[in-house]
């Protein structure tokens, strides 16, 4: 099953250079959450062919307008497409007010039902939960409240091996099979080992999203062995004291959070507008972690399991 992410901003308070704003696209096995919606949002939507009624739920990590700026274009433009499932809206106190004042002021009544989900400050909470997934949140340090989000699958269960598998076994001794469990009969007597007729579950896959955020190493328990990491990266080292006024991090600062947390993979984004060329921040990033790699817009990123 699938475990994607596409990025569709990467740039810091400003777009500059042809890099929108922070947005991303998370896709799990059907399942599909924006995550920020910076100017500009739709119309990266659009370029990228989304289709936008699949995605449900909508992740604001934090009320500085390059990560909410485009949320009012693309509701009203959800609105227009005859949108009719609900969308769920996550954001810190504040973002509630400010979508149901346009709409008043508009006099617009969208044509789906909008839920608030109000995130806590400076907790780590469960934010969606269902069968196969969780969305938690992550505080992170920056000037306003903000939250980071790990996306993390379940455990899943093992894998039926079709080629030692014997016929006739019942539903429910295939489902005991899928839980780890031995095929026994109605007396409990052990018919056929599990390990004999199964192959290991897939790994669960996760990503850690850590928005806009100074170097913080409390983050680091929080997103230990994530396959994917997102994390912020404004500046170049040698803007450090750029970084440390604004409560942003260096390229350098973002590779030290994912090698003590003993991440797969780095995505490093946000880019301060002063970067035409992002090779140095690249550079920079992986002198410290070698698996690092650039949010570039339009790329997708997949967790293999």
């Amino acid at each position: 099953m699938s475990f994607n992410i596409t990025i569709l901003g990467s740039s810091g308070a400003l777009p500059a250079f042809g890099r929108f704003p922070s947005c991303q696209l998370v896709e799990v096995q059907n399942r599909y959450f924006l995550v920020d919606c910076g100017e500009g949002a739709q119309i990266q939507l659009m370029k990228y062919q989304t289709n936008f009624h699949r995605i449900n739920h909508i992740l604001i990590s934090h009320l500085h307008g390059d990560h909410y700026l485009g949320l009012m274009g693309l509701l009203f433009t959800m609105h227009l497409l005859r949108r009719t499932n609900d969308l769920h809206i996550y954001g810190h106190v504040g973002l509630n007010e400010i979508i149901t004042t346009q709409l008043r002021y508009s006099r617009s009544v969208p044509s789906y039902r909008i839920h608030f989900h109000l995130l806590s400050k400076d907790a780590n909470e469960i934010i969606f939960e269902d069968e196969h997934l969780t969305v938690e949140t992550i505080p992170l340090r920056h000037k306003l409240t903000c939250s980071g989000f790990l996306f993390r699958e379940k455990p899943k269960p093992r894998r039926i091996n079709k080629d030692t598998l014997p016929q006739g076994l019942l539903i429910r001794q295939l489902a005991a099979l899928k839980r780890g469990e031995h095929v026994t009969d109605d007396q409990g007597v052990v018919l056929y080992r599990n390990e004999d007729l199964t192959l290991a579950a897939r790994k669960s896959r996760s990503y850690a999203y850590c928005s806009d955020t100074a170097y913080h190493e409390a983050l680091v328990e929080k997103i230990r062995n994530v396959d994917l990491l997102f994390h912020e990266a404004t500046f170049t080292k040698d803007e450090q004291s750029k970084a440390n006024e604004t409560l942003h991090s260096t390229a350098e600062e973002a590779a030290r959070i994912a090698r003590l947390a003993g991440v797969e993979r780095l995505l490093i984004g946000h880019f301060s507008a002063r970067y035409k060329d992002l090779a140095p921040v690249l550079a920079e990033a992986k002198s410290i972690f070698e698996n690092t790699y650039l949010a570039s817009e339009g790329e997708t990123f997949s967790i293999a399991d």
